[in-house]
């Protein structure tokens, strides 16, 4: 392999990406498809990079890795910075590094913003942070409320504005932010960037299935973070100081278990929230995969069996990234 993948374009680069909403079983996928296809898997996943947040995260285990290489995972701690600039980045270093082994990068998550920056090359040079104005938009939505806030929005960038919920006031102020620096609407802006063709000879895998089995599994799944110690992982990052407000704290799961410890609600009407906002959460990760180009889409009820279903997978990819072989060093 040389120096070929440091040499070679993007373009020149299979890459393999298993996406979809939280609890379709993507790890699991993308663990089996990189024994067949001597792949390794590079997360793309906002919390997974986090250290000691691995419950809420529903962060692979050493034992699920099957002894697959993992790359992105525990990167930082959980009051350092982590954000889609980074991510893509360090995805596209970790790209190169896998292909230049002769492995095949497996991007596996359900963060559609991350996939989207790496697989097309997204620029975000535009995207300076612009610390203060961030600070006087943060006053005003702590003094006034975020309504106030997205009604600024709204005036500026109605289009922006309607795809963002008020609640969400960093994404608000980050879509002011743009405009403010670029003069462009960041819907617009992500809209041109959707429009570019994939950087790498790429096959983008999402899985669905019935909405009701995957709000069941999602239900199932934070019972069973809760009998593994939920509460236990979020209070000990909060009495490490992590604060309320942090980018980490706002994972789901974190998030409504930081309410309970501060007394907002019992711990029952936690859980409650956490299951109703991975719902949430679910149909948005679907909403945006939806607006994605050449995705793939593949439907875990048309199957019988896991095995079915990898079989399926692994011929699409063979078949799309054309691929001579699975041995190493035959990727390129």
């Amino acid at each position: 392999m040389t120096d070929k993948a440091d040499k070679a374009p993007h373009s020149q680069i299979p890459l393999l990406i298993i996406a979809g909403p939280t609890a379709s079983g993507k790890s699991a996928s993308a663990v089996e498809l990189a024994h067949r296809m001597n792949g390794e898997v590079i997360s793309a996943d906002s919390m997974q990079v986090y250290r000691g947040m691995d419950i809420g995260s529903a962060k692979v285990t050493p034992e699920e890795m099957q002894g697959v290489p993992h790359h992105l995972i525990d990167c930082v701690d959980p009051w350092e910075t982590w954000n889609v600039v980074r991510f893509q980045e360090e995805a596209r270093k970790t790209v190169h590094a896998v292909a230049k082994s002769g492995k095949l990068p497996i991007v596996c998550g359900g963060t559609g913003f991350y996939i989207q920056a790496l697989l097309y090359d997204v620029d975000f040079t535009q995207m300076e942070e612009n610390t203060p104005l961030r600070e006087r938009l943060a006053a005003i939505a702590d003094a006034q409320g975020p309504e106030v806030v997205h009604q600024m929005l709204k005036e500026r960038d109605p289009a922006s504005a309607a795809a963002i919920h008020p609640n969400n006031i960093k994404r608000v102020i980050r879509a002011l932010e743009f405009i403010e620096e670029s003069g462009q609407s960041i819907a617009a802006h992500n809209t041109e960037q959707r429009e570019k063709t994939s950087a790498y000879r790429s096959v983008f895998l999402v899985l669905t299935m019935d909405r009701k089995k995957l709000y069941d599994r999602i239900d199932r799944r934070v019972d069973r973070m809760m009998e593994a110690g939920l509460l236990a992982e979020v209070a000990r990052l909060r009495d490490a100081g992590i604060p309320r407000d942090s980018t980490a704290m706002q994972g789901i799961g974190y998030k409504q278990i930081y309410g309970y410890l501060e007394g907002d609600y019992d711990l029952a009407e936690a859980v409650r929230l956490t299951k109703r906002d991975s719902r949430r959460f679910a149909k948005r990760q679907l909403t945006w995969f939806r607006r994605e180009k050449d995705v793939i889409w593949v439907d875990l009820d048309q199957f019988d069996s896991t095995k079915a279903l990898w079989d399926h997978m692994q011929a699409i990819a063979e078949e799309r990234l054309t691929l001579p072989g699975t041995c190493p060093g035959s990727i390129f």
